[in-house]
C-alpha cells in the first residue's frame, strides 16, 4: 500500500467520523465509544499495513 492511499484512507475515516459526530445526534457517552472503536479500529489496521502486528502477537507473557 501507498503512503498516498494510506493518507488519504486516514483522511476519509477522519472526515466521516466527524460528519458522524457533527451531525447525527447522540448522547455523549455513545459518541465517545464511538470514536474509540473507531481509533482503536484503525490502529490496528496500522499496525498491520505496516507489519507490526506479528510482531507484537509474538511476545509471551510467563513461561
Amino acid at each position: 500500500m501507498s503512503l498516498v492511499t494510506l493518507v488519504i484512507t486516514l483522511a476519509v475515516i477522519g472526515v466521516l467520523l466527524w460528519l458522524v459526530n457533527r451531525f447525527i445526534p447522540m448522547q455523549g457517552q455513545i459518541k465517545g465509544i464511538l470514536n474509540a472503536v473507531v481509533v482503536i479500529a484503525v490502529v490496528i489496521w496500522l499496525l498491520k499495513v505496516f507489519g507490526l502486528m506479528d510482531y507484537i502477537t509474538q511476545f509471551h507473557v510467563g513461561h
